[in-house]
């Protein structure tokens, strides 16, 4: 049985038509608000319950196909609150004090590549939703006071909550069984109204297509879905319940004071179930949207189940041998992972990366957006000069960051998420790759499209190395010779928009490190001039050095040969004396602000921007001079004609007559000596739970920057930040982040295949302890897996918070975008498990 999902993966395109692909937040998103600027505002979560959305869904714990055509998810009222709650609350980005921010108790528990298991759980409050109290108590905080939690308002005090657990279990490619049960944790009994709900994704009338899907009540716990695409599905609900039926319809009345199309609209079971309006459903059981009301009072410490099945057959027995096809498919799922995690299945430290791994699978989602037919929607003209990103077209199943706080892609998040999924499923990790580089997303201009926000800002290029990631699992030529031709059109993409004066020093703005400087990259200068950028060079560094070895790894000499002149120049415009990157006083790279009267200032700021060289480098082996002595021969000619460049250069690149591993870096040995001393330093770069993104030195030691007479000012701040430069709640000024840790592991990696286990530094700085840069990298590694794992005071992640040592909560790691600097406590989006899934790649020391 062990091999049982990894024969799906052989034969996975029938298996990967359901999945977990219904987002948790449809509304404030660009998609479908009116602009990216009132995102938030035009489109509210109280509107969510009325409004029908254009371009997707939502839902508590939902699965949908592969289109999203058809949904079905769980709906839940515990007697006291004003709304059945249908999906999940946080508060947007001007109401939390930290910016959007999720308000519920959720976690993925277990997920197989193919959905063929899934499991989730939700914790629901018996008693009324803290709605109006989140909102006000975060709305009086500053951004220097901790966040407003749902654990801090004491809905869940003396146990008195729901554990409702929900499994999907393939019984075969279309037919999904879905089982709930719920646990009553509290003293009393306590009611319960738990709402399966199944409905159609809004496609008709003003949405474009004049063909109109049908639900229809057969009898008590049996629908008969129509669709046009998918044809005739049956859903059956056991035991038995009212089956009330509404339309997926606008509540025009309320939301725009317009008459109703319709007298049932997409809040009409919420109308019947809190309100008790009856009238607000279809009494002959025929419309777009459908739920089962089961109501059960549960007694104290007792559960209750609830059986759906969503099927492509008419099934006579809907329920035989239900529970039998969940646990053969639980125990194929325990089997595939222990395969693919090894160890034993009760350590934390497997529990961890299996929950991670669950959460990168359940954060898939579909993703409908075309770009020129939503411009066309709100008037504008889709051939305007601005609106430059109208060829988009998405309609893919995409894993996301977040899928309440992030619901959308972005460009080098993908390439991260892309990495650990290697681990369970190498094709997915590809073709999530591809995705973005294919025609309905990249640019004409090779452009890779950022973020939903706007496609037109600067994501760091990740794509390149997260392919080369991906191809080294399995050597897949066919993937690599499909990747690297875009791959090379957003390279030069690069290379012509983003080096202002064409010096090889690049200017990328964003870049996803959002207010680590002293300004806003994206944003004019308040000095003029521009920001020759440590980070987006080294980023085209590495970016250069993952083409050439794809490049040499297709038998793409020539490429190869114009690549490494690329990187030539590159690396001897970050080291040129007197205009680079290199501060040979601080021992370490920094920005440098070009002012436009031609003087520089070298903005001294000890931060991930200068760790970024750092993980630009690569080692080639020795038999490059073997194998392709041309493409030697021809190095050795350019350096000769460009004797400038070889000055500039730190020999391992240059090193053309030399034996062994050929090393492509933008540092020598002593620069890498003075960087690791930094980067090692506790009282700097190196915490108990990682690197941090800034040096603890500049908590003592601000850096400070006046012009025109207002004061730019950049200091050490563990958790959140202080300043609302870029909005939300990002903060590169001291947190943990996974994923520039693992690029600096990854590069420590590659160091040590060149410099051996005779290259030795102390760690911690000072410490009287040397490991090699493979035990660095070891020593790092484990320093952030120990954020997520259990220890006496509970797991660090938690940020000390006594619920989690619960017996029902204690196993319940919760996967955050960043980590406090100090302590490890979990800060930003609480179940960013995109990138921070790389956690599973750490007891397999990233990968080997």
């Amino acid at each position: 049985m062990g091999d049982v999902e990894k024969q799906r993966l052989q034969n996975a395109g029938p298996w990967r038509r359901w999945g977990p692909y219904l987002s948790e937040r449809q509304w404030g998103t660009v998609r479908e608000g009116n602009d990216a600027g009132d995102a938030w505002t035009s489109f509210t979560h109280d509107q969510a319950r009325y409004r029908a959305y254009r371009w997707g869904e939502d839902g508590l714990a939902g699965f949908s196909d592969d289109k999203q055509r058809v949904c079905l998810a769980l709906a839940l009222w515990n007697g006291a609150d004003p709304i059945l709650k249908e999906r999940l609350f946080g508060l947007t980005n001007g109401e939390g004090n930290h910016g959007e921010d999720v308000k519920e108790c959720y976690f993925y528990l277990d997920a197989t590549p193919t959905s063929s298991y899934l499991r989730m759980l939700y914790k629901y409050p018996q008693a009324r939703f803290p709605y109006e109290d989140l909102v006000a108590t975060n709305a009086a905080r500053t951004r220097l006071d901790p966040e407003y939690e749902l654990l801090d308002t004491g809905v869940f005090d003396d146990d008195r909550y729901f554990d409702v657990v929900v499994e999907y279990a393939k019984a075969g490619p279309e037919d999904v069984l879905m089982r709930i049960t719920v646990h009553n944790r509290g003293p009393e009994d306590a009611t319960l109204h738990l709402l399966p709900t199944l409905w159609f994704r809004h496609t008709w009338s003003w949405a474009g297509d004049v063909r109109m899907p049908s639900l229809h009540v057969c009898e008590p716990g049996t629908v008969r879905a129509e669709h046009p695409d998918l044809g005739v599905r049956w859903w059956y609900v056991a035991p038995p319940a009212p089956i009330l039926v509404t339309e997926n319809e606008t509540d025009d009345e309320r939301v725009f004071g317009s008459p109703n199309v319709t007298p049932y609209v997409k809040d009409g079971i919420d109308r019947a179930v809190v309100h008790g309006d009856l009238s607000a459903v279809a009494a002959d059981g025929v419309g777009t949207k459908a739920a089962a009301h089961h109501e059960f009072r549960i007694g104290a410490g007792q559960s209750a189940t609830v059986r759906v099945r969503l099927t492509d057959s008419s099934l006579d027995e809907p329920f035989e041998g239900f529970d039998s096809v969940v646990s053969e498919r639980r125990g194929e799922a325990d089997d595939f992972y222990d395969e693919v995690l090894g160890g034993d299945p009760r350590d934390d430290e497997r529990l961890v990366c299996r929950q991670a791994l669950a959460g990168l699978l359940w954060s898939q989602q579909y993703y409908s957006f075309d770009v020129e037919r939503w411009l066309t929607e709100r008037g504008v003209d889709p051939l305007g000069a601005d609106q430059n990103w109208r060829h988009l077209v998405a309609d893919d199943v995409i894993v996301m960051p977040d899928k309440w706080e992030y619901p959308w892609f972005a460009a080098w998040d993908l390439a991260f998420h892309a990495v650990p999924l290697v681990v369970v499923d190498p094709e997915l990790a590809k073709q999530q790759i591809e995705l973005l580089l294919g025609r309905r997303y990249l640019h004409p201009n090779g452009q890779i499209p950022a973020y939903e926000w706007n496609f037109g800002d600067v994501n760091p290029p990740a794509h390149a190395w997260a392919a080369w990631f991906v191809y080294q699992h399995d050597h897949d030529k066919a993937f690599l010779a499909r990747v690297f031709p875009p791959l090379l059109r957003a390279f030069c993409w690069w290379l012509n928009r983003k080096d202002a004066d064409g010096r090889n020093l690049f200017q990328g703005g964003f870049l996803g490190l959002d207010n680590i400087g002293v300004f806003d990259r994206s944003a004019p200068l308040p000095t003029g001039g521009r920001i020759d950028q440590a980070d987006g060079t080294a980023w085209m560094a590495l970016y250069c050095q993952n083409l050439i070895q794809m490049a040499l790894e297709l038998d793409e000499v020539e490429q190869a040969a114009s690549l490494l002149e690329n990187l030539a120049w590159i690396a001897a415009a970050t080291n040129h004396v007197g205009s680079g990157l290199w501060d040979e006083e601080d021992g370490f790279f920094h920005d440098v602000l070009r002012h436009p009267d031609g003087t520089a200032t070298s903005l001294k700021i000890r931060s991930a921007v200068g760790l970024l060289p750092l993980a630009a480098a690569t080692v080639i082996g020795s038999d490059l001079r073997s194998k392709h002595p041309d493409l030697v021969d021809g190095m050795r000619e350019f350096l000769d004609r460009h004797p400038a460049v070889r000055a500039a250069l730190w020999g391992h690149g240059a090193q053309t007559d030399a034996t062994g591993p050929v090393l492509f870096s933008l540092f020598d040995e002593s620069r890498l000596r003075r960087i690791l001393t930094r980067m090692l330093d506790e009282q700097e770069f190196l915490s108990p739970h990682g690197i941090r993104s800034l040096s603890r030195w500049h908590a003592e030691h601000p850096y400070s920057l006046t012009v025109d007479g207002v004061e730019h000012r950049v200091a050490y701040l563990p958790a959140e930040s202080d300043s609302g430069m870029f909005g939300g709640n990002s903060n590169w000024r001291g947190p943990v982040w996974f994923p520039i840790n693992v690029l600096v592991i990854r590069a420590l990696r590659h160091l040590h295949e060149y410099f051996g286990d005779d290259f030795t530094v102390e760690c911690p700085t000072g410490s009287g302890r040397h490991l090699t840069l493979r035990g660095v990298a070891r020593d790092i590694g484990d320093r952030l897996l120990g954020t997520l794992l259990s220890g006496v005071d509970g797991r660090p992640v938690h940020g000390g918070q006594t619920r989690y040592r619960d017996p029902h909560w204690q196993d319940l790691p919760l996967f955050y975008e960043y980590f406090h600097g100090d302590n490890g406590a979990g800060i930003g989006a609480s179940h960013q498990t995109g990138w921070t899934a790389l956690v599973a790649l750490l007891p397999r020391e990233v990968a080997r």
